[in-house]
This record gives C-alpha cells, structure tokens and sequence, in this order.
C-alpha cells in the first residue's frame, strides 16, 4: 500500500478489513476498547495499524471540546538561529505525549488569535513572554488553556547564562566588566536578568559594577558601543553570538587585539561562532533540556504530569575559543 493509499484511509475502510461497524472501529479507536471482547478490538486496531488510519484530529475535537493542537505563541522578540531545532525537539517531546505543535506568531490585534483559537481548539497555548491581557481574555472565552512561560524558570536560567558568561571572564584575568545587549525595535524579555547575572557575579568577585552598552546588528552602532566602553582593558559578556561578533569585528577595526584589549563572550553557539577568527568563546544550552522544560509546563497545565521546571545550570555549556 502506498503513503497516498494510506493518507485516503477512512474508518470506514478500517471497519471493513476488520468486519465490524464503523460505530465499533470509533469507539475501539478513541479509547473505549474495554466496551468490546479483546479480540474484536484487536481487530480493529490491527487493521487500523495495517492501514495507516488515524482518527481525525476534527473528530477528536468535536467529541472531547478540545484538539490534540499545542498552540505555541512566538512573540516579537529576538531568538538565536538555534529556535528551530527547539521547536523540533520540542515538537518531539511533546508527540510522545500525544500532542501536535503548531506554531502562531503573535500580531498587536488578537483577532488573528481569537480566530486560529475558535476553529482550532487547541488543547492549550504555549507562552514565551507572559501573556497581554487581551490574549488571556480571548483564551478563556475560548475555554482554552492559558500556558504561562516559566517565568521564574526562565529568569533564573538567564540570570544563569550571564553568570557563567562573567565567571568565564573573571577567571581568564579579567577585571572590568560589560554586558552588551542587542538594541532592536522588538521585545527583550531575556536581556535584563542576563545582564543581573553578570553585575551579581562581578560584585561578588569584588569587581567594579558592570558599564552597559546596547547596539543593533550594524557595524557603526558596534564602533560606537565599543568606544563608549573605552578600550582597551574591557571583557564583555554578550547577549547573543551576533552581538559579540558586532563588537569582535569592530575591535578589529579600531586596531585593537582580540582577546588582548578586548575580550568578549557570546550565547547561543550559532554555526557562524565557531568559524570567527579568533574564535568566539560562547555558551550552549542543552535544547532537549529546554524542550523539556516547556513540555513540562504543557503538560502541568492540563493537570496531566511532571512538576514545575526548573532551571539547571547543567543544561549550559561553555564552548571554548580564542577570544576571552
């Protein structure tokens, strides 16, 4: 049987291999098998199987009120190139539990969501930055589940990504300090307790509070966020890879030594990072740990398992290179 003969697969067609009602194969199939002997819905799951049947996700949601659809919301915001393998895993995780992911951008009109949400009927919605009072509104009129971001979770891992960026610095000798956050017209929800992260860490080291600097992905803004932080003698512990990469080549122009005069440290270990010259010294975080920890809080909501993520400092890892 071909994938196309398996994709036109119908209940009906499931019914007839097995020899029994479609009424039999619908209630076999959404979870009422212990209703028939053993055999007959073995019959019918066996048939199921050979054909390639699933139960329609509209039909599941007719009969239960809601989809088997996780709605993730990605807000207007910055993420590193490593997005899409979160998802990927992310989707993975969740499909072992049954769900299907299906990703929707969040627009300053909640018409967009009040729409995709009444003809959808997800299972919940997922949220990477907390939720505007509108979207909360449109959700429960939509009896959907509301799935908050783990926000102490989420402070506290980046909290934990500046920190190790810091120590990194402070333990190859360096002793002034800088966060350098990417300065665009979206959101920033992760950039404040990276930069907390790095202050709380120079402070405990004994060191002077951190300069602070922001600049967008262009080289003039780059040259003028260094030279506002006065080389040479400067360590600064990035955003994101793009960030220290900005500075990196604008050091370079300005003539100063990377990592002599100017030290930086990125986040995110994008492909790019690892073919700089010098290479960037960056972190990693462990993807299945993050995915992990949003499929946690999916399945939380809908009160079926796991306890309230955490974050784990093991999920980040140093990459070593040449410019701290």
């Amino acid at each position: 049987m071909t994938q196309a003969d398996r994709a036109r697969a119908t209940s009906n067609d499931v019914a007839v291999l097995a020899g029994v009602s479609r009424a039999t194969v619908s209630q076999v199939l959404n979870g009422h098998a212990d209703r028939f002997a053993p055999q007959t819905a073995q019959k019918v799951t066996r048939a199921a199987r050979q054909l390639g049947y699933q139960p329609s996700a509209a039909g599941r949601a007719l009969r239960r009120g809601s989809s088997d659809f996780v709605l993730a919301l990605i807000p207007n915001t910055t993420f590193g190139g490593n997005l899409q393998d979160w998802f990927e895993r992310l989707t993975a995780t969740l499909a072992a539990q049954g769900f299907t992911l299906v990703l929707g951008v969040t627009t300053a009109s909640v018409d967009v969501l009040d729409r995709l949400v009444s003809q959808m009927q997800p299972a919940a919605v997922l949220a990477f930055t907390p939720f505007r009072a509108a979207e909360r509104a449109v959700l429960a009129r939509n009896g959907v589940v509301a799935v908050d971001p783990p926000s102490a979770a989420r402070a506290g891992q980046d909290a934990l990504i500046g920190r190790l960026q810091a120590e990194t610095l402070i333990s190859r000798g360096h002793r002034r300090l800088a966060f350098a956050h990417l300065a665009d017209s979206r959101q920033d929800p992760f950039g404040a307790a990276r930069e907390d992260g790095v202050r709380q860490a120079a402070l405990e080291a004994g060191l002077p509070d951190i300069e602070v600097v922001g600049l967008a992905i262009h080289i003039d803004e780059a040259l003028g966020a260094l030279d506002r932080l006065r080389p040479p003698g400067i360590a600064i512990a990035c955003y994101n890879d793009d960030v220290a990469i900005s500075l990196m080549n604008a050091a370079q122009l300005r003539g100063w030594d990377v990592p002599g005069d100017v030290a930086v440290i990125g986040m995110d270990r994008t492909p790019v990072s690892q073919v700089t010259v010098p290479r960037l010294t960056t972190l990693e975080y462990d993807l299945s740990d993050a995915a992990a920890t949003g499929a946690a809080s999916v399945l939380r909501a809908l009160g079926l398992e796991g306890e309230a993520p955490t974050p784990s400092a093991s999920a980040l890892r140093l990459v070593e290179g040449a410019s701290v």
